[in-house]
């Protein structure tokens, strides 16, 4: 609709020079006001333009924060469940390593710790939404600098050095799992000779640095935190009441 009235006032500026109707004073004012209605007709088109502009990524923002909370709270969940797999995993590392020199394992102590010993715990974020969304360039539409901040730091940051420490403790655990696989015999049906494998000086230097899953252990509460606050902040901003 601007542009078909800016086209017009136009052929109007066109007749006004063309013409000899009127005075010169009357013909450059009728000229000023038809640049004063192209012009506000220009700044109300651009007006318009912006404010549907606004809207459409206020809206694309929204959707794009609520679906974040979804995926952010899927997270929590899956981090408490590792979180607790790692804190097991210490436990059962920590008996393994508790015996002195020339001491063995008890099987049945074995068999009870096995679930931790022998699994390896690895989170798989739900970060497909905010890497599409990075990649599209659109993070920066996100109007709250804190928020936007936290969700930059918990992606690129915190959750990465999660990732990293986690990814080592599995290829820790993999050697010990590949030692006992190659090492372990069938005592009889029921039986094996697991505890001895574990016994041994290279078993016992191995679950000594499967014990320390305390690093592992804060990287997930920091993580928890961090996602437990962008959820609070994105309720806060839509008045949800999750």
């Amino acid at each position: 609709m601007a542009e078909l009235e800016v086209i017009k006032h136009t052929k109007k500026i066109n007749e006004i020079f063309k013409t000899k109707k009127g005075s010169f004073w009357s013909r450059l004012w009728d000229f000023l006001l038809e640049i004063v209605i192209i012009v506000f007709a220009v700044s109300l088109s651009i007006g318009f333009h912006d404010y549907n502009e606004n809207r459409h990524v206020i809206k694309d923002v929204a959707m794009f924060l609520q679906g974040l909370k979804s995926d952010l709270e899927n997270d929590i969940k899956e981090m408490n469940v590792d979180k607790q797999s790692f804190e097991k995993q210490k436990k059962a590392f920590a008996y393994v390593t508790s015996i002195k020199i020339g001491q063995s394992l008890n099987g049945d102590s074995i068999r009870i710790h096995s679930p931790w010993i022998f699994n390896i715990t690895a989170l798989v974020p739900n970060n497909g939404r905010y890497e599409g969304f990075k990649a599209s360039g659109r993070i920066g539409d996100i109007a709250n600098t804190e928020l936007q901040n936290d969700i930059l730091d918990f992606y690129q940051e915190d959750i990465m050095a999660l990732l990293a420490n986690t990814s080592l403790y599995a290829q820790y655990k993999q050697k010990l799992l590949d030692y006992v696989n190659n090492n372990k015999k069938k005592l009889s049906d029921s039986t094996s000779n697991i505890a001895v494998v574990l016994s041994s000086d290279i078993g016992q230097n191995l679950c000594s640095g499967l014990a320390r899953a305390d690093g592992i252990i804060r990287h997930y509460d920091k993580c928890i935190a961090k996602a437990a606050k962008i959820i609070e902040t994105i309720n806060a901003m839509y008045k949800s009441k999750d």
